[in-house]
């Protein structure tokens, strides 16, 4: 049995806030107060507009997959240490995309591993996905016969898991987009760079500039981690960034990264070594989901939209054994560590240390 514990419910905090808490598959946002807003930005010198709306983020140790939550035996609910693995490695990058000149990012402060401090960004409604070999759900559909990909045509005879000659944009909706006559209304659907230009307010495009940005921000985070990643002989496969706006103390508005970039959450992650012996191995959730699918008594139900009635009364009666929920805590810690270059230190009681940090710090805990 697992001696730690995790963070597996992080909406619960006694944290101040205005309004609900916003809680994710894996993170939960607490927007603050007007007033504890401008009083941080002040005491802390964030270095943005006094008025800017700021919330602290809390991670989860929580593993989604296939749109359900997943849990384990005996009570170990979450995956020790996958949250440090997140936020670490997500900050890494967004580190060196500042260094780059790339684009701003909404952390503002980073107080504990398990807890991010962000500013209020207007988001775009674009899940902006990069893909460097073909896998995954772009293979399923690849070997069924399509061969157009949110605009970009493939050549015949392509297979698993082979490297593209170019990086592919696929962009998908982040929610669902009303009153565009060639996007179905349904969450996380293939669109077409066209879709995104002929109706830049439905999402949330300033200017045709803008889309352009987006796409540079894009491919040019995209090669960068990947080139860091060649270095510890790992592989960038695919992923997915998000974007949004935010007001600057000038009053320019400016595209900035949002959400993660880079982790095993958003990104598939392979091992060179394996790789170039013929084997995937999976250094991001993707094992997990192959896991998943290799174990559960139906695969069709993780794999077919149809069904998410059924799979989601699986995911709810579905307990993982702890030796399962550790071997995923020791992908997540190993390419974390790897890819910050420490080693990730799983604390005992993640929620008290965030609790008593908030509250001794940042005077945020109602009492």
């Amino acid at each position: 049995m697992s001696t730690y514990k995790v963070l597996d419910v992080n909406d619960d905090l006694p944290i101040r806030t205005q309004g609900d808490v916003h809680s994710g598959k894996v993170r939960s946002v607490y927007w603050l107060t007007p007033e504890d807003s401008a009083r941080l930005i002040e005491e802390k010198s964030y270095g943005i507009p006094t008025d800017t709306p700021l919330a602290i983020m809390i991670i989860s140790d929580r593993i989604s997959a296939f749109d359900c939550i997943w849990q384990g035996e005996n009570g170990l609910n979450g995956v020790p240490g996958k949250g440090i693995a997140l936020n670490s490695v997500a900050a890494h990058w967004f580190k060196l995309f500042d260094e780059a000149g790339l684009a701003g990012n909404h952390i503002i402060d980073i107080p504990h591993p398990y807890i991010w401090i962000v500013r209020k960004a207007k988001p775009v409604m674009v899940e902006a996905i990069a893909r460097q070999y073909i896998t995954g759900s772009m293979w399923r559909d690849y070997s069924k016969g399509v061969r157009d990909f949110c605009g970009n045509q493939l050549a015949e005879g392509l297979v698993s898991n082979q490297k593209l000659d170019d990086v592919l944009i696929t962009p998908s909706t982040k929610g669902i987009i009303t009153g565009v006559a060639e996007v179905p209304e349904v969450d996380d659907v293939n669109i077409t760079r066209k879709n995104i230009e002929d109706n830049l307010d439905v999402f949330n495009f300033k200017s045709l500039d803008d889309v352009t940005k987006y796409e540079k921000l894009l491919t040019e985070g995209f090669k960068l981690i990947t080139d860091e990643l060649a270095k510890l002989d790992q592989v960038f496969v695919d992923t997915k960034f998000e974007f949004g706006y935010v007001t600057e103390t000038d009053g320019t508005e400016q595209l900035i990264y949002i959400d993660e970039v880079g982790t095993p959450d958003s990104s598939r992650i392979w091992d060179g070594p394996a790789l170039r012996d013929g084997k995937v191995i999976e250094n991001s959730k993707e094992g997990f989901r192959q896991l998943l699918i290799n174990n559960v008594p139906d695969s069709d139900v993780l794999l077919n939209k149809d069904r998410m009635d059924e799979r989601s009364e699986l995911a709810k009666g579905y307990k993982l054994p702890v030796e399962v929920m550790m071997s995923v805590s020791d992908t997540y810690t190993g390419i974390a560590s790897k890819i910050i270059g420490k080693e990730v230190v799983i604390p005992q009681d993640p929620r008290a240390e965030v609790i008593e940090l908030l509250d001794k710090e940042y005077g945020l805990i109602v009492k």
